[in-house]
């Protein structure tokens, strides 16, 4: 329509009052939908800008992939340092996030961004937070920068930002040192440094770096010509012009030790992957001295530490293709598929060949939109499966035979994070755990029937004090033995504003939160789940404080002493790890060693697995397009494969070694989650401790696997199981799956409990005779299993005395059960 014509045409007799009108609502239209789209992003300049609401269409960038967003553009007329914000105090409580982009609507480049480094507080209630954004970056004449508010955390509400023009200064990046690899003398540090989350001191050198092909690049100045100096650098990659990005530092990693006055050594030492034809700035600062020194650069070809093969099954389709365990008690893992109303397994057989079998489910199910977690907590050799949906759960148990399953919807409200199954009273029948994210935590008790009865923290009477903050906000428990006493205790990720937390089990029912005490509960804090494993080898389970927001991922160092009863704080050793550098976020993050050099890894975002040195620093690895899934052996060759939706990546061996330990519980819960397995060879001591639910979302595999690199010798594996029991294997052949019965390696005549029983005659042939001890309480049942873990005779105890008649010739595991709920175990042999 020619609009000027069709004015023209209106504007006669009484019809210039709706001519007028009319006019005003094009121009009005246009002004409110004109930032709704990239193409149509509203000009502004220097000065407050009021956004009506999120509305508009966004573009899917790796910066931003939400689906609303207003847009703006901004094209300075001179060189400017900026700042935008929304760290206003009319914009108080409300959550924002932003990212400028260059170039064109068609081809954007991502240019900066910000999610919360807003300080302005919530004063609402007991919400004390900042979820409001600003930066600051460097912009030239003439370039259009679009600026575009998204939805990230599901708001559409206005609010106001302003732009804030300063004069433009120079990096001092810009008249950095070019530099190839070499020993490099640094003068006394006197030019400017750039205030960054890895430095904010004032002076530095800086040097340019400029790899012609991807290295792992050693910086160090720990060398002997700088004995008792103290240094301190970052590396970032970026633009001098625009937003520089830490990619490393380091402060005190150096070893040579100080021959003057003291043995410290304060000297620098990092290394760190470059990719080739990028450019990296290396600033030495006088965060302690700004004495000259020397340093060098070194070069090292990558070697992926494991390679990874993909395959497509187009039969793993279900809904949730999210658990990789062991369904059908063979061993071997296994890939169950969750749909409303079916249950699909991919059964392993021989070299890794799938086939799959469905099994229907009645009833209509709580699916797991946020977490699986599996374990067989009706002990009938088979696993079960738990789901997790925003609004309560569901529980598919397995029949006798492991032929069908069915749905158990208890019915309660749970908005459900991550689930699991975890012995909470170690009574030897799984329970299940699920964090709420709105309210306390809520766990059902098995009763040993399969039946479960619903508590929630702080609310129901006599309730465990599994996490009662009234708003919730937890997002991922994981059960691990941090204290070494032989029970599980609890660490719950939180992203909502309080910190996270460590609830020590101290047995009969109390739980201890000591998160104050551990000193981990740093804010603030963006955590959707945590990698714990112990990451250095020391015996003691060390946790990795996941970040899936504006605040970086923590590595905290386990500093237990068991020789007294103190509560020793973990230590923050993030800075010169290589997590301190790491800027990529994700909600799961899981630990495991996937090159099975002996050292637990950890993998979350970015395509990449960080991967564990052995001396406290982790080299992230980049895969394209890998990403955390269900973790499993999936061809029982040793290696640990990932499962990501229908896509399989095997991992390639690489040639070290490897011993896989499978669980079969008798005193304990089947899977022995719970149990502690130590390695011990010449590396020392290895440990796990079995889990059901790592990470957020996923179900990965109930067996236990550790690398041992090169070694040819295991000197022996001890599991330590909920019960109390030990089993000692004595060189074990590597690369193998082994498979340990509970209380299968006690000799006949060594009890599994210190107050326990006799069996007599030992061998028998007709019948066994148990003589009880002196302050054991009575007996109710006995069940006899064989060294596979599988239930074989259930006598009838009469005046303490069973048939065994029926068996056949071998060794059994006799487990009495006690009227208070106790169970005890001996071994005997049958003629």
């Amino acid at each position: 329509m020619d609009l000027n014509n069709y004015l023209f045409k209106i504007l006669s007799k009484d019809s210039i009052i709706k001519s007028v009108t009319f006019v005003a609502l094009i121009f009005g239209f246009q002004q409110v939908q004109a930032q709704n789209s990239c193409a149509a992003a509203q000009p502004i300049t220097a000065g407050n800008t009021t956004i009506a609401a999120i509305d508009g269409a966004n573009i899917l960038t790796a910066c931003s992939d939400d689906d609303k967003a207003e847009w703006f553009v901004y094209t300075p007329s001179n060189n400017y340092t900026v700042t935008v914000t929304s760290d206003l105090p009319s914009n108080l409580c409300k959550d924002t996030h932003f990212v400028v982009y260059t170039g064109a609507c068609g081809n954007l480049t991502c240019y900066t961004s910000d999610d919360d480094l807003g300080v302005l507080t919530c004063n609402n209630g007991t919400n004390t937070n900042s979820y409001l954004s600003t930066k600051t970056f460097d912009v030239t004449a003439g370039t259009s920068y679009y600026i575009m508010w998204d939805n990230r955390w599901g708001g559409t509400a206005g609010f106001v930002f302003s732009l804030t023009e300063a004069p433009f200064v120079p990096s001092p990046c810009a008249t950095a040192t070019p530099i190839t690899a070499g020993t490099y003398t640094a003068p006394t540090l006197t030019g400017n440094n750039a205030t960054t989350n890895c430095s904010t001191a004032s002076l530095a050198k800086w040097y340019s770096y400029t790899p012609s092909q991807d290295y792992n690049v050693t910086v160090s100045s720990d060398l002997a010509a700088n004995l008792c100096k103290d240094t301190n650098f970052s590396v970032y990659t970026g633009s001098c012009s625009g937003v520089l990005n830490c990619v490393a530092s380091d402060d005190n990693s150096g070893v040579l030790q100080c021959n003057s006055g003291n043995t410290n050594s304060n000297l620098s030492k990092k290394t760190f992957p470059v990719t080739g034809g990028v450019t990296y700035y290396i600033a030495w600062d006088n965060k302690w001295s700004a004495q000259g020194f020397v340093f060098n650069l070194t070069e090292e070809v990558i070697v992926v530490p494991v390679a990874y093969t993909t395959q497509n099954v187009a039969t793993i389709n279900s809904q949730y293709n999210i658990c990789v365990v062991d369904m059908n008690g063979d061993g071997k893992d296994d890939i169950a598929g969750v749909s409303q109303g079916n249950l699909r397994v991919h059964h392993q057989g021989n070299a890794g060949a799938l086939t799959f079998q469905d099994y229907a489910i009645s009833g209509n199910s709580k699916l797991p939109s946020w977490s699986l977690a599996a374990g067989d907590f009706n002990k009938d050799g088979f696993n079960d499966l738990l789901l997790g949906d925003g609004s309560g759960l569901s529980f598919w148990k397995s029949n006798a035979a492991g032929t069908a399953y069915i749905n158990m919807t208890p019915g309660q409200y749970i908005f459900c994070q991550r689930t699991n199954f975890v012995d909470l009273n170690n009574d030897g029948h799984l329970d299940a755990f699920s964090c709420h994210d709105i309210d306390p935590n809520v766990y059902y008790m098995n009763d040993g029937a399969g039946n479960f009865t619903y508590y929630q923290s702080g609310t129901t009477p006599g309730a465990y004090m599994l996490g009662i903050t009234p708003s919730g906000g937890n997002y991922a428990s994981l059960w691990t033995d941090y204290d070494n006493d032989g029970d599980a205790d609890l660490f719950i990720s939180k992203c909502s504003g309080p910190p996270c937390e460590l609830h020590r089990n101290d047995g009969n029912g109390v739980f201890t939160d000591i998160s104050a005490l551990a000193q981990v509960n740093m804010t603030p804090v963006d955590s959707w789940s945590s990698a714990i494993a112990d990451f250095d080898n020391d015996g003691d389970m060390d946790i990795l404080i996941g970040s899936n927001g504006g605040v970086g991922s923590k590595l905290l160092r386990n500093n237990l002493d068991t020789t007294n009863s103190a509560e020793e704080p973990f230590t923050n050793i993030t800075m010169g790890s290589g997590w301190e550098s790491n800027n990529t976020t994700n909600r799961d993050y899981i630990a495991y060693d996937f090159d099975n050099d002996g050292f637990v890894d950890i993998m979350s975002g970015g395509n990449r697995i960080m991967f564990n040195q052995g001396d406290g620093t982790f080299l992230p690895t980049m895969y394209n397009g890998i990403g955390v899934g269900s973790i499993g052996d999936l061809n029982n060759d040793g290696f640990l494969d990932i499962l990501n939706g229908s896509t399989i990546r095997y991992a390639v061996p690489n040639g070290n070694k490897w011993m896989k330990v499978i669980l079969k519980g008798i005193q304990s819960n089947s899977n022995g989650i719970g149990a502690r397995v130590e390695l011990y060879g010449a590396w020392g001591k290895q440990i796990r401790d079995v889990r059901s639910g790592e990470g957020f979302e996923y179900m990965s595999t109930l067996n236990t696997h550790f690398g041992i690199g090169q070694a040819d010798v295991i000197e022996k594996v001890v599991i330590k199981w909920p019960s109390g029991a030990v089993d000692t294997i004595m060189n074990p052949a590597p690369n193998q799956s082994l498979t340990v019965v509970e209380g299968s390696t006690l000799s006949v005549d060594q009890p599994a409990n210190s107050v326990s029983f006799s069996v007599y005659p030992n061998p028998a042939d007709q019948e066994i005779t148990v003589a009880l001890g002196a302050s054991m309480p009575e007996v109710k049942s006995a069940e006899v299993y064989d060294l596979n873990g599988r239930l074989v005779l259930q006598p009838v105890l009469t005046n303490n005395t069973m048939a065994v008649r029926t068996l056949s010739a071998g060794t059994y595991i006799l487990v009495l059960k006690a009227v208070n709920g106790t169970q005890y175990t001996q071994k005997f042999i049958k003629k």
